[in-house]
């Protein structure tokens, strides 16, 4: 009786420990991610609120930028709990998951570049800024860019259909849902390629139009706040492909340490590389253009505020009224 009551403890404490283990790292990184979600959300509903966000060309291209930020970290976090808990999608389904997450993230790279160059103009040719970056030019830009995303997914649509499904039990997958477990070598080794070089490219166009606008700013005839603006602007852009370009050594580098370190001390590096590298880059554009923005960060700020401390709004007539003229202008 004693020696079944002892070996029903030792079964069942393990098993107790890993449910309170995963309970405990699904919490630590669906917080964060459902703060960032609730930010973005905000800020994407404050894009929509003036006719002033709808009808600048950046504002448009910022709003782009979001809506796949928000895309892919909701998707990377549905993902990071199917896996946290163990919950094995059918192939299918995880292929529509893993291309949509592929489309979101190859958009936000993409439109960074746009808004780069937006900004280069902006301070290099400020005379043609407005003939050349209309909105009509910016709805052509976003085309392209969701169209070129687009037929980047395709082609990993059509390589992953080299995959033996017809060798396959069922449909039901064996692993966690991830690209690792759909990806053949040939479509793995295009994957990486199209990866490196969309941010090479990206980073190499950002960084020229950075150099512009440090050549552009030491003209006499260069407005010296905006190209100061730009400047900075440009070289948090260039932070944030840094940021995105390492999360596509989030898994080879968790595989890396998997060899070296045991399984505890891996879960909790890999909480930590999941918050920095996947969800904290989502997150940043809504706090970089949140904050600085001298035209958003009032009406954000009020979208914000408004749900937590209304009483405090209320109380402040000044600012009351300057957030109620910049909402219904």
């Amino acid at each position: 009786m004693y020696e079944n009551q002892s070996h029903t403890n030792i079964t069942v404490g393990p098993q107790y420990q890993g449910v309170m283990e995963r309970v405990l790292f699904a919490i630590v990184s669906t917080v964060p991610s459902c703060v960032f979600l609730f930010i973005n959300g905000t800020m994407l509903f404050t894009l929509r609120s003036k006719p002033v966000f709808c009808e600048t060309s950046r504002y448009i291209l910022l709003y782009n930028l979001l809506f796949a930020d928000t895309v892919n970290l909701a998707q990377s976090q549905l993902l990071y709990l199917l896996a946290a808990f163990r919950i094995r999608l059918t192939y299918p389904v995880c292929g529509i998951l893993v291309m949509l997450n592929n489309l979101a993230t190859e958009i936000s790279p993409l439109t960074l570049v746009v808004m780069s160059l937006e900004r280069y103009v902006a301070v290099c040719y400020p005379l043609r800024h407005a003939t050349i970056i209309t909105i009509r030019n910016t709805g052509i830009a976003i085309i392209v860019v969701w169209t070129f995303s687009s037929l980047n997914v395709l082609i990993r649509v059509l390589l992953m259909l080299n995959f033996p499904f017809e060798e396959l039990e069922s449909l039901q997958m064996k692993d966690f849902c991830g690209k690792e477990s759909l990806l053949r070598a040939i479509s793995d080794l295009y994957d990486r390629a199209s990866t490196y070089f969309l941010f090479v490219s990206a980073g190499m166009t950002v960084t020229c139009s950075y150099i512009g606008v440090i050549v552009a700013a030491r003209s006499a005839s260069t407005d010296k706040a905006s190209a100061q603006k730009a400047h900075n602007t440009l070289l948090l852009h260039l932070v944030q492909l840094g940021l995105s370009l390492t999360s596509t050594i989030h898994n080879p580098l968790l595989i890396a340490i998997s060899k070296v370190l045991d399984r505890i001390m891996i879960v909790r590096i890999q909480i930590v590389l999941y918050v920095c590298i996947i969800i904290f880059p989502r997150c940043l554009s809504a706090l970089i253009y949140g904050i600085r923005d001298q035209t958003i960060r009032p009406v954000l700020m009020y979208h914000l505020c408004c749900q937590w401390k209304p009483s405090t709004l209320l109380s402040d007539a000044p600012t009351k009224a300057k957030i109620s003229i910049l909402i219904t202008s």
